[in-house]
């Protein structure tokens, strides 16, 4: 290994160590009316401070694609500041703005899906009653008993909120470059196995695990492709079995299903959408689509601090997300 990569690596894992450290102090320390200028603050930002930030979101629009199973997006002007100026008889000082939107849960640029939002054979995670759960349309959780409430993205565990990151940078290892993988492209176990090792990074349990197919830049650049229900690069059923024996409680990539597409197996027996499943209903995995991962992979940030905050929606299937992570910054 390089003396520059090494540095990389040790910059890292000295972030990674302080942040955590210095978060632990927050929020445990005792909180002080005269204590404004407390040494855990201090140290805290002056650990995220040494931190580059790369955000790992696309911008959202009506034009971004959307996997045909969710609901359309929409977005529209209500208030504008045209309309509402002198709205409450002031002689036109203030005026606002306001809209609304239209989505699911679901999607977005990038989205997490819930625990709840996938079942197997009636059931959910835990073996929970899948229509009992969804028994009342005001969300997971929310009818007779709040059967299955903790499954809902509201109840997205605190300490995934701030994570130690790994991204699996398939693209750049079949390819050489920054080039997509082919859309049949399988990501099996092997895959991923040879990819962490030509990085040097080692998958711990608890982790959040990004694979980078290279298709983020499609997102924008050529939508159709990138939600194309008939072909995308994506984990296989094996792939999933690897992050699952790993250890991982957050997985995601850059494509539209995280899966391959179309996202079907017929042996040992027919099933459609077979690694959500595993990774969802079987495995309580919390499943990450739409990430931009361009500029992550552009650095080789393979272990970084990593940002994950869902909206607090109750009973909600999924959330957006303005996901982030936080590495070295260049020498």
């Amino acid at each position: 290994m390089s003396e520059p990569t090494i540095r990389m690596h040790r910059s890292a894992r000295a972030i990674l160590a302080g942040a955590f450290a210095a978060f632990c102090l927050i929020q445990f320390a005792p909180a002080l009316a005269d204590d404004d200028d407390s040494g855990s603050a201090r140290e805290l930002l002056r650990t995220i401070k040494k931190a580059r930030l790369i955000d790992l979101s696309h911008t959202w629009d009506k034009f971004s694609p959307i996997a045909s199973v969710n609901p359309p997006y929409s977005f529209a002007l209500v208030s504008t500041h045209a309309n509402t100026r002198g709205f409450f008889g002031d002689g036109g000082q203030l005026s606002f703005a306001a809209e609304v939107m239209h989505f699911s849960g679901q999607h977005g640029a990038p989205s997490i899906d819930a625990i709840g939002h996938i079942g197997r054979d009636g059931s959910l995670f835990g073996k929970v009653d899948a229509a009992a759960a969804t028994s009342n349309p005001d969300g997971i959780g929310t009818g007779k008993d709040h059967v299955g409430a903790n499954l809902a993205i509201d109840q997205f565990p605190t300490d995934l909120l701030v994570n130690r990151g790994i991204l699996l940078d398939v693209a750049r290892f079949v390819q050489g470059d920054s080039r997509p993988l082919d859309a049949h492209k399988e990501i099996t176990a092997t895959l991923l196995e040879q990819t962490a090792k030509h990085q040097r990074v080692t998958l711990k349990k608890g982790d959040t695990v990004f694979i980078r197919t290279g298709y983020g830049p499609l997102f924008k650049s050529n939508p159709s492709v990138y939600a194309d229900p008939g072909a995308s690069p994506g984990p296989s059923v094996g792939g999933a079995k690897f992050l699952i024996e790993h250890g991982a409680r957050v997985v995601g990539n850059d494509t539209l299903t995280f899966e391959m597409r179309p996202p079907v197996v017929t042996s040992p027996k027919f099933q459609v959408f077979p690694v959500h499943m595993l990774l969802i209903a079987d495995s309580g995995i919390y499943i990450i689509e739409n990430l931009n991962l361009e500029e992550l992979a552009e650095a080789k940030a393979y272990e970084f601090v990593v940002v994950v905050p869902p909206l607090k929606v109750l009973g909600g299937t999924g959330s957006a997300l303005r996901a982030f992570a936080l590495v070295p910054r260049d020498d």
